[in-house]
């Protein structure tokens, strides 16, 4: 750290005006031991015979001046008191700079940081507050993300919201204003508004569940599961609207059975959704896999299909809440554009990881997670 031109001047004048008062006490101390000495006889006759008897070194060589001694030991402490008095001037400038960075950090520059590199306690102060404003400026760069985010999705469920909610209220409007022709046009017109409740329901249900498990210390009911019965579960519960859809439904558990530390509910739906996923968006699609295989102490899942593949710029984007790769095709089938947002979030939880890979020949997502979870209190129930 540099001193200023008048900190400098300050710094030499406080050691002139130290040195002056020294040599005036020094003066003084000596002055009024000579007295004492001279005006007591006993005294000089015993720092005489002191001085007899008294030999150092190997040639015996004696003291002939006790005021050399004297005069010695001031200017040891002379120098002492100067250097205590100019270090400790020296540290309070220090300091004054110190502060001086902080009020200009504090009027708003919280890209500054102190620059300085000093020692001792001085240090760890600098090293403290910069550590502190880094802190603040990312707490304050994650709160304008929060409220982004929080206006984003607010924007989001309302335009979501308000498409199937203008529908019902256009529908329901001409049956309240005798619009119709017959009963068929009624029931087509009360249809419709179902459907689009139902629509609305979905996408209140999927953010119920996705703020639900975006929240700090969502709770996770960790428990032993056999993974095979759940993949077979989900595979039966589809099964109706595969054959329907003349789609092919199969799962693989390697062993057999797969023990897996999970919360069975949480888990059930990252599965379901991607299941869901395939159905809506697996155009074309001949079969559904769902494949599970232990490797180490990590569990692979891999949900596949052979429809119609992802665009290559849209796979960056998927596990974003409201991302749609197409969002013509999303509203034909009643896509939220949170489900695998809900799925990111649940294997987050899980201390797990989520991929997706798509070409001509099939889509897969794949769902990496933890033989055993780290359990902690908060996540307890």
């Amino acid at each position: 750290m540099k001193l200023t031109g008048r900190e400098k001047s300050s710094l030499i004048l406080e050691g002139v005006v130290t040195v002056i008062l020294l040599l005036l006490l020094n003066m003084a101390i000596i002055v009024i031991i000579q007295d004492a000495i001279q005006s007591n006889p006993g005294v000089t006759n015993g720092i005489f015979m002191i001085k007899q008897s008294l030999k150092i070194g190997p040639l015996q060589a004696q003291i002939w001046s006790y005021q050399r001694i004297l005069i010695a030991f001031l200017v040891i402490i002379d120098v002492w008191v100067v250097w205590w008095r100019l270090r400790r001037r020296y540290h309070l400038y220090q300091m004054d700079h110190i502060i001086a960075e902080l009020h200009y950090i504090a009027q708003g520059h919280l890209d500054h940081r102190i620059p300085f590199r000093l020692k001792g306690n001085q240090q760890h102060v600098i090293t403290s507050v910069n550590a502190l404003v880094d802190s603040a400026v990312r707490s304050m760069d994650d709160e304008r993300k929060i409220e982004k985010s929080k206006d984003e999705l607010i924007t989001n469920v309302s335009h979501d919201l308000r498409t199937p909610l203008t529908s019902i209220i256009g529908y329901l409007g001409l049956i309240e204003d005798k619009q119709y022709r017959s009963e068929e046009d009624i029931l087509k017109y009360t249809h419709t508004a179902y459907e689009k409740a139902k629509q609305m329901k979905t996408l209140v249900d999927d953010l119920f569940e996705y703020t639900k498990v975006q929240q700090h210390g969502a709770p996770v009911n960790i428990m032993k599961l056999d993974l095979n019965q759940l993949i077979e579960q989900l595979t039966a519960s589809f099964e109706l609207e595969a054959q329907h859809r003349g789609i092919e439904i199969t799962s693989s558990v390697i062993p057999n059975p797969l023990m897996i530390e999970a919360d069975p509910e949480k888990l059930g739906r990252v599965f379901n959704n991607l299941v869901s996923n395939a159905f809506k968006y697996g155009n074309g699609a001949s079969y559904i896999r769902i494949n599970a295989q232990q490797e180490n102490d990590m569990v692979v899942v891999k949900v596949a299909n052979d429809g119609t593949p992802i665009p290559e710029k849209a796979l960056d984007h998927l596990f974003e809440r409201f991302y749609r790769a197409e969002a013509s095709r999303s509203r034909a089938t009643g896509g939220t554009g949170l489900g695998l947002a809900i799925v990111k979030s649940i294997v987050d939880l899980h201390h797990g990881s989520v991929k997706v890979t798509s070409n001509e020949d099939e889509t897969a997502f794949i769902v990496t997670l933890p033989l055993k979870q780290e359990i902690k209190e908060n996540n307890q129930k």
